[in-house]
């Protein structure tokens, strides 16, 4: 059981027989709006739903639970619409890590992968390498509890649990393919699928839209790479599709206005332009489309400003629906020796990253001179295409069994030693392999650009990766941080947006671009809400802290904690956290949140079964 539930046990709390209404005093409403300026005003909440909004006042009936926002915040629940959550939310329905941050709703399915078809292995062995989830986590999880094989099944199956928080989802194109190809054909270089197994997996992707799902997502990233025993190393099944067997699934997309997640190869970038042109929409109706990420990248600074521009450009001139996405903190990833993706971009990493099961045949070629040569001259390499900046002066010890290492960075070490920095990085993870634990800095470095990063038009501001990466990097808190720094630079008498744009960014624009029922605080809307203290908002920091998963067997992973920022989060007309302190038995036996269909792709799918009955 999580702390702070036994926490909440023990103390006992008037939350545990709320009424059946709920009464939000004299906060300041922002309502998810850019245009509506926010006002002190009183909410009532009953069977779920914002019944009054209003400045005047509302009586306080014995039926009524109240919360006195005096000096609060009153915000929409916040959107995280790219997470990995796909085995947690099986295991531990509370999402905890997002929702005491107050986000209300999260999107699953992201970069090809979702849980829906295959078996356990498979599905497992697509997800747990590229993804970084424990494989003896996920895929006992999975053999105990996966006994559907399609959408409706699995949304049958999401809906029995006690979700915490709302959920969407998109349609992984990996576990697509496998589906219907089977595992070994979806991952050969020249197997393409035949004309039948693509009318299949069209017939399987519109079979989704109408059970709510968004679209479908894909990868295109060489760097994902396959788990398990069988298949070890291969990239993950939509790597190996090309745009001509994506055709009849992309004309499905753009016909019932559903939406195209993915990422470009991002070694060679150059299929990125394919994704923008797959978005415009000049003759015909534009695709909706969103890739990863914009990045400030201290190894590119010409990346974020070029993406940027070739967005405007395909939106304003040739029609297009395209977005980026983005995380708006600084990217700060921790790894265990080499067990990073990063490693994936170049071939001398990538060679380690594959004997990553084989230690002692990696070390024996760690220690080659040949490899040592050729590594030296991949990680130098000034303008190769890369995310990773393999600057060795900017990555810091965290942990090594040398103590006398912690804190600095492998040149200082180097320099020391007065030795080649490869040369002291490679020895030291010989030595240690795992037992040395680090940390570097990709991207978002610069805060002074965060104000380009946070108004470009054509950006969504969420990007966290959520229930993937768990011991690498923690962005569960994403929205708070891009509040945070807001707030700080109008304070300074350097605004950079208004608040209310803030928060709009965070909730109501990615509820409209995703066709999802939520986002905003207004009469008639299910009751999603986070009140934030602002007078606490200066103790967010960028550290982060580790927690155990109780249900990954105690699985520690890195998460973030700001005690007393977020004062109460609703979902469903429902208090879920306050206190610091999340309601008895949350995620363990009541459901507050629900799936969140697609109103977009819905309407369409309405549309047609009318057209048909007439």
């Amino acid at each position: 059981m999580d702390q702070q539930v036994k926490d909440l046990a023990a103390a006992g709390s008037e939350m545990d027989n709320l009424k059946p209404k709920l009464l939000i005093r004299g906060g300041k409403v922002f309502t998810g709006s850019k245009d509506a300026q926010a006002s002190i005003a009183n909410i009532l909440i009953e069977n779920g739903r914002v019944i009054r909004l209003s400045k005047e006042e509302i009586a306080l009936t014995d039926d009524c639970h109240l919360i006195d926002a005096e000096g609060k915040w009153v915000c929409p629940g916040f959107i995280d619409s790219h997470t990995h959550y796909d085995a947690e939310v099986l295991a531990s329905p509370g999402l905890m890590e997002s929702a005491r941050h107050g986000v209300t709703s999260v999107i699953l399915g992201s970069c090809s992968v979702s849980a829906i078809y295959n078996d356990a292995e498979d599905t497992s062995d697509c997800f747990t390498r590229v993804e970084a989830i424990p494989r003896e986590v996920m895929l006992p999880l999975l053999q105990e509890q996966k006994t559907w094989s399609n959408t409706s099944e699995w949304l049958d199956h999401l809906q029995q649990l006690p979700l915490g928080i709302n959920v969407a989802s998109f349609l992984g194109h990996s576990d697509l393919r496998v589906k219907v190809m089977g595992i070994e054909r979806s991952l050969q270089e020249h197997e393409v699928a035949t004309r039948a197994e693509q009318q299949e997996m069209n017939r399987l992707l519109n079979e989704a839209l109408d059970d709510g799902f968004l679209g479908l997502s894909t990868m295109d990233n060489p760097w994902d790479k396959m788990d398990g025993e069988k298949y070890w190393s291969h990239k993950t099944p939509s790597f190996y599709a090309s745009w001509k067997e994506r055709r009849i699934l992309i004309d499905s997309l753009r016909r019932r206005g559903a939406i195209l997640q993915g990422a470009p190869n991002l070694i060679t970038r150059v299929n990125a332009l394919r994704y923008m042109l797959a978005s415009t929409g000049l003759g015909r109706p534009p695709l909706k489309t969103t890739m990863i990420a914009m990045m400030d990248l201290i190894a590119d600074r010409w990346i974020s400003p070029l993406v940027g521009f070739g967005t405007r450009l395909m939106n304003r001139l040739f029609n297009a629906d395209f977005r980026m996405q983005s995380p708006p903190v600084p990217f700060t990833v921790y790894y265990d020796g080499v067990d990073s993706v990063m490693f994936e971009e170049f071939p001398s990493g990538e060679a380690m990253r594959h004997l990553a099961k084989r230690i002692d045949e990696r070390n024996e070629m760690l220690k080659d001179r040949d490899f040592r040569k050729q590594f030296k001259s991949e990680i130098a390499k000034r303008f190769a295409p890369k995310i990773w900046h393999r600057d060795l002066s900017i990555a810091y010890i965290l942990d090594c069994p040398d103590s006398s290492l912690i804190g600095k960075n492998f040149y200082e070490i180097a320099e020391q030693q007065q030795r080649h920095p490869v040369e002291t990085f490679l020895d030291l993870i010989v030595e240690y392999d795992k037992d040395i634990r680090w940390t570097t800095t990709i991207a978002n470095d610069r805060k002074d650009r965060y104000a380009q990063l946070y108004n470009h038009p054509y950006n969504l501001i969420s990007f966290s990766d959520a229930g993937a990466h768990l011991t690498n990097m923690a962005f569960y808190d994403f929205p708070l941080q891009m509040i945070k720094h807001v707030y700080e630079c109008e304070k300074q008498g350097k605004s950079i947006m208004s608040m209310e744009k803030c928060i709009w960014r965070l909730s109501g624009e990615q509820a409209d671009w995703f066709g999802l029922d939520c986002g905003y605080i207004a009469e008639g809307q299910i009751a999603d809400i986070c009140i934030l203290d602002p007078q606490h908002l200066d103790s967010i920091s960028e550290e982060v802290n580790e927690a155990p998963i109780a249900a990954f067997n105690n699985f520690t992973r890195l998460v973030n904690r700001h005690d007393s920022v977020v004062s109460q989060v609703i979902v469903g007309g429902q208090i879920i956290y306050e206190r610091n302190r999340f309601v008895p038995g949350y995620g363990k036996r009541r459901k507050y949140g629900r799936f969140l269909g697609s109103q977009i792709v819905k309407s369409a799918a309405q549309s047609k079964r009318k057209r048909e009955m007439a």
